[in-house]
Parts: C-alpha cells; structure tokens; sequence
C-alpha cells in the first residue's frame, strides 16, 4: 500500500492519478476534508481507503505497521504563507511530519515529503539545495519556517539521506480549484480574462524589475509527479530536493502565455502591491536543479508556454477539469 497524505489536496490528488496512471490503486488517501470542495479532487481518482488526519495520526503513532506500508507520499500541510498561528504551524506541519517520517523509517517504507521553495526567504543566500547551507537560511513567513524547521530536524537526526525532501517551486496545474486565494495566478487569470478580458499583475517596487518584470520558476504539476514517482522507484535517492524547472520567467512571460492558450489577445494591468507583503516579496526564485540530476533525473520538463496550453485548453476551459486516472 502506498499511503498519500494531503491527498485531497493540489498536489496529493495529482500524486495519486499518477500512481493510477503507473497501475496502482491500492491507495491509502489522508486529509482533512471538513467542508471544502477538495473531495472532488477525489472523485475520478481510484484508491483503497480514506482517512481523517487526526485518526491516521493516532494509529502511526504507536508501534508497528497497521497499513504495510511500501511509500508514503508526505504532502499534507497548511500551504498557506498568510497563516498567522504558529502554533498550529508547529503541530500541523512540523511535528506530523517528524511523527510520520519515524513511522516510515522504522517499518521501511519510502517516505517522500513536501518541503517547501519558502525555506529560501528573500533568496539571499541562494536556491542551492545543498544540506551545507540549510541551517543559513531565513524564511520570510511562519509557513516556510515550519517546513525549515522538520529539514533541520531530520539533518539533526542523520535521517535526511534517508529520505526526499522537496522544495516545490510554483507549481501550477489542474486540482488546485478548492485553494482559494492559494490558486496559481494562471487559474485565477483564466477567470479574470474570461470575465474582464485583461489580467492584473503587481508593480514592481524595485528598479532593477520593471512591473510585471519580478521573475519565479514555474514548474507544471504533471513534470512534479512525475519526479514523485521517480523518488519512490529510486529509495537510494535522498536529501532535500529542489524541484522547480531550473529557469526563471517573468510575470509578463506568464500572462502572455496565458493568453495565448485563450486565443486571446495580451491586455496586462499593473497594480499596487498591498504593504502588507511589499516587504516579504520574493523578487527571484530559481530552482538550481543540478543535485537532482546528478541522482539520476533525466526528464525534461515542459515549457512555460507548452504547459499553460496543457493547462488551460485541456482543463481550465472544460467542464469537467479535474485530472482522471481513466485518461493516460
């Protein structure tokens, strides 16, 4: 059995299509569902078992295997970079995660966890994911804090090559509808541009940026599982990990190909940044993606553009938009 916490979630729910599409169904899905839309996530998916976090958490917690075990794909957390309660931060994304990481080890499962790019903060010391600087880094929010501090515990613990601890990059794809605020830009810009016709984008507070000039990696959600995937097949494979595409575009880059996918012509609107986040705004991130290439990692990833066309032609305009394991 392979066991997908955060499985209702964005990227759980797409980790648990590819292991559909690999032939697997033998699925343990964890989350909290409470009142939210993420079940639909669920529905074209095919899995064992579903259960509520807190029940699943009691049973890893003692001895032994009640599941037996093969992977667990660790991506349940609160993702939001907003939240301002640390101590639930703490408890839902740090202490869990310690608690399910000895759970896999002592039963000799694979275990697989969500890090986070936010461990990087401002960027100032770099995206190298290299374990000799992890201990340098200063996230700029409670968020990336609690995925820094499991990292540092698991190096503290001699545990880290035991295990893959991804720093997703900014992942967009299908599945992530139920995140609210926490939605990719393309999905939010697919509803503006329908609605409005034009897409608004942040003024740059920086002259070295010129608006809509502030740059991510953007990596598709297909190429994410994929690595997954690969990550379970290859257990001699550890450490934290970076995965993003290993190139920076712009906003503009963004929403021009966003466009483009709509058959639409390009209509961009700067606006103010809130305060609010004026200060914590990463003006760069770029994922240094050579360790996980030296693992083994061959792939290639799709394009920007290539990829927002998968995603807005192929789910963003249907009706039904969810990923379907019964589609290969």
């Amino acid at each position: 059995m392979y066991i997908v916490t955060g499985g209702a979630g964005f990227i759980g729910s797409a980790m648990i299509w590819k292991l559909n599409q690999m032939g697997i169904d033998d699925i343990l899905v964890v989350d909290n569902l409470t009142s939210s839309d993420k079940w639909k996530n669920l529905v074209n998916l095919r899995y064992t078992d579903y259960l509520h976090r807190d029940h699943f958490l009691k049973m890893v917690a003692g001895d032994g295997d009640p599941f037996e075990t093969q992977g667990v794909v660790h991506m349940g957390a609160c993702s939001s970079t907003t939240e301002k309660d640390a101590d639930f931060l703490m408890e839902n994304n740090t202490r869990y995660t310690q608690v399910l990481c000895r759970f896999a080890l002592n039963n000799g499962a694979r275990f697989v966890n969500a890090s986070s790019a936010a461990t990087y903060g401002g960027g100032e010391f770099g995206f190298s994911d290299d374990h000799a600087g992890i201990g340098r880094l200063k996230p700029l929010n409670m968020y990336g804090y609690s995925k820094q501090l499991f990292d540092l515990w698991a190096l503290r613990a001699g545990v880290l090559d035991q295990i893959a601890s991804i720093k997703f990059f900014n992942v967009f794809g299908p599945n992530e509808y139920h995140k609210g605020d926490m939605r990719s830009v393309i999905c939010k810009a697919h509803r503006q541009i329908k609605d409005e016709g034009l897409m608004r984008l942040f003024r740059s507070y920086r002259p070295e940026y010129p608006d809509g000039g502030q740059m991510r990696d953007f990596v598709y959600i297909k190429d994410c599982v994929d690595i997954l995937w690969w990550l379970l097949e290859h257990p001699e494979a550890g450490g934290v990990l970076n995965v993003g595409t290993g190139i920076a575009r712009t906003w503009n880059d963004l929403a021009n190909a966003v466009f483009a996918a709509m058959g639409k012509p390009s209509r961009i609107e700067y606006i103010e940044m809130p305060e609010i986040i004026r200060d914590k705004y990463q003006y760069l991130t770029r994922a240094e993606m050579g360790k996980l290439r030296t693992l083994g990692y061959t792939a290639p990833f799709m394009s920007l553009e290539d990829a927002v066309k998968d995603y807005v032609t192929g789910y963003l305009d249907m009706e039904d938009s969810y990923l379907d394991s019964r589609a290969v």
